[in-house]
């Protein structure tokens, strides 16, 4: 057995200040390092006697004062390390930004920290030190980025400019900054719906909603310009037409790390593309199987496209379980589960917790050696207000509250997203933000579970979405799996049994469904707008369960 790496650390010269020398040292020690602690005020003649004694394999500097009373002292240093032969040590420092800045003139400080890189950055830097693998590119496929990660979630976020080169110019940047773990590309409408068909493209709407992706070598420079910093994964939503073909696409040219695909929507069930209902549903599934067949994660996209057009907090979860427990069916081994918060947007912190907590164990009953889903936190984008600091408020409370799911995934939306598309700076501003939130989280955070309010309706909605689910079951009671029959489905939604209020006057759907919030949360009323049970909803509808 390996004998573990040692790392001594204390403030140099007159500097008393080793709160954070104590701070790296106890993430040393987590990271599965022996740890020195000089302390204080350590003058140099100690410093260079402790590292003789202790023979380590790092020697961290601190030192938060005057620049140029430093550059005095690092000149000092380095002549002692010379003059007893420690030139073998792998030397850090850490300070100010203005002291950081005099740290790098010193070519035998290898890293220097100026208190700008965050606790899971410097983590990594410690694990690659530890396993001597350092100069390593991360992991390249999704399950073992977020072993390597763990227990840091991977951070996340699009990227989709209006013409390719400001694309590529900021994955370049994205990439540089080591903070993303997943760049997702975001493509046009036009390449999402005619990407193969070009010839139906109508070129007024280039760079609409993403970028003009139009062909095969636009995916592979979008690759390569990742090919840098800290060699984020790639992936890109799944089109709205042609959905294998895109698929093969994505998995050749940038090496999806997963693929995101819808059960029922990009459809005539919300026009983003003309696929009738069913026949979509029959393709999505058809994606989600070849996807699975190629050891490709899968992420069916679907409850919270309901919660955008504002149905009750029981379709919502229904539908999350009914999505993967169609992905399992498919041949999905590694699922991701996305928990969009603050959708509809008049939910409460507190209700929004009880419906995430409600799918959480829904989807992961499902668990088996064959079926493991990965948990994906994000703010629902129309909570977002066009005030940027109010956003930025609204950002980092969502992505606190959001850190007792304990996600594997953050999917970072930029503050920007209601004023204008999000370029690399609005992005790292925004993934900072979430990261210190997170981090904080991750100190301790209430258990929110306690509350009774909370167990209360969190058993409420999933008691409520297997009525959903058995009202589905007894619909297709002729199917031999009536959840991921394509016709029962189609019929599900036409018959009411899934419906939201945004779905009126969409002729594939039933579209009667009346919602209402209140008291933070989102429940099923009848035409005078008081609310009533899931049971009493479905029997209106001819189902008893």
């Amino acid at each position: 057995m390996m004998s573990k790496k040692k790392i001594i650390a204390g403030a140099l010269g007159s500097d008393v200040h080793v709160a954070g020398v104590l701070n790296f040292l106890d993430l040393a020690n987590k990271e599965g390092y022996d740890t020195v602690y000089l302390g204080g005020a350590v003058p140099l003649e100690k410093f260079i006697g402790g590292i003789i004694e202790t023979d380590p394999d790092i020697v961290a500097i601190s030192y938060r004062l005057d620049s140029d009373a430093l550059r005095n002292l690092l000149k000092e240093f380095e002549m002692e390390i010379k003059r007893y032969g420690l030139q073998n040590k792998i030397y850090i420092f850490g300070g100010t930004v203005e002291t950081a800045k005099v740290a790098r003139e010193f070519s035998f400080i290898s890293k220097v920290f100026d208190g700008s890189m965050s606790i899971d950055q410097i983590a990594m830097f410690l694990r690659g030190k530890r396993d001597e693998k350092e100069d390593e590119i991360p992991p390249q496929t999704l399950t073992e980025r977020i072993k390597y990660k763990s227990p840091y979630p991977l951070i996340r976020h699009h990227i989709g400019l209006p013409t390719l080169q400001e694309t590529e110019r900021e994955i370049e940047k994205l990439a540089e900054s080591g903070l993303l773990d997943i760049i997702s590309l975001a493509p046009d409408q036009n390449a999402q719906q005619f990407f193969f068909t070009p010839e139906e493209m109508d070129p007024a709407q280039d760079g609409a909603g993403g970028a003009p992706f139009r062909t095969r070598d636009d995916f592979t420079r979008m690759y390569q310009a990742s090919r840098r910093g800290n060699y984020p994964l790639l992936r890109c939503y799944s089109g709205t037409r042609n959905l294998i073909k895109f698929s093969a696409l994505l998995h050749e040219t940038i090496h999806n790390a997963w693929a995101a695909i819808p059960l029922t929507w990009y459809s005539d069930l919300d026009r983003r593309s003309d696929r009738p209902l069913l026949e979509a549903i029959k393709e999505n599934q058809e994606a989600i199987r070849w996807n699975a067949s190629m050891g490709i994660p899968v992420e069916i996209n679907e409850s919270h496209q309901w919660a955008l057009r504002y149905c009750h907090g029981a379709v919502e979860v229904a539908t999350a379980y009914i999505a993967a427990y169609n992905a399992k069916k498919l041949g999905v081994k590694y699922y991701i589960a996305q928990y969009m918060f603050n959708t509809p947007p008049e939910i409460s912190p507190k209700m929004d917790t009880a419906k995430m907590l409600a799918k959480k164990e829904l989807i992961e009953s499902l668990h088996d050696n064959d079926f493991i889903s990965y948990r994906m936190v994000r703010t629902g984008l129309m909570s977002f207000p066009a005030d940027p600091y109010m956003a930025m408020g609204q950002l980092v409370s969502s992505m606190f509250t959001a850190a007792y799911l304990k996600p594997h995934i953050i999917h970072v939306v930029a503050y920007s997203e209601a004023i204008k598309r999000a370029t690399s700076k609005e992005i790292i501003e925004s993934v900072k933000m979430v990261k210190k939130a997170y981090l904080e989280a991750m100190k301790g955070l209430p258990d929110f579970e306690a509350d009774p309010v909370v167990k209360e309706r969190k058993e409420q909605l999933k008691e409520e979405a297997m009525l959903i689910v058995r009202a589905i079951e007894s619909l297709g009671k002729d199917s031999d799996n009536p959840l991921i029959d394509p016709e029962v489905i189609q019929a599900a939604i036409k018959t009411g049994i899934l419906d939201a209020p945004g779905l009126k006057k969409m002729s594939v759907a039933c579209g009667k469904l009346r919602t209402r919030a209140i008291n933070g949360a989102y429940y099923a009323v009848n035409e005078k707008g008081k609310p009533i049970s899931e049971a009493q909803r479905l029997k209106s509808l001819g189902f008893e369960v």
